[in-house]
């Protein structure tokens, strides 16, 4: 089974997108729907999830999708905030109170799924014993 390349593979335009702009971006179009609709706004948490163990997929090993997740899951939380209070709307969804601790939240989801996803590129590049 041939495994997408590393983080560290990609040019340095690749890696800045993938690590910061793309959950900045995503971050912030959740964020938008926290004032729009509870629906939406949980899908989308629940595909960050997602985005966060590929994101560990991208390293090898569990140490360095934590690192991966940690950054993703801070960017990924600050973004949703600035977007929300940029939209003004009432969230529609229940956040933490104060709000601040929603970067918190999403900064240890992010380190726990990223370690998951480096943990799993490790497991499927380890030699098969038998």
């Amino acid at each position: 089974m041939r495994l997408p390349p590393l983080l560290a593979d990609h040019p340095r335009w690749v890696q800045v997108s993938l690590a910061v702009v793309l959950p900045a971006l995503f971050g912030a179009l959740t964020g938008y729907f926290l004032g729009v609709s509870e629906t939406t706004y949980l899908v989308l948490g629940l595909l960050g999830v997602l985005g966060g163990i590929a994101a560990g997929f991208d390293h090898h090993g569990a140490a360095a999708g934590a690192r991966r997740g940690f950054l993703g899951g801070a960017i990924f939380g600050a973004a949703i905030l600035v977007a929300h209070e940029i939209s003004g709307a009432d969230p529609k969804a229940d956040i933490p109170d104060p709000a601040i601790l929603l970067i918190v939240l999403t900064t240890v989801l992010g380190l726990a799924f990223g370690t998951l996803g480096g943990w799993l590129r490790a497991r499927a590049t380890a030699p098969v014993s038998g």
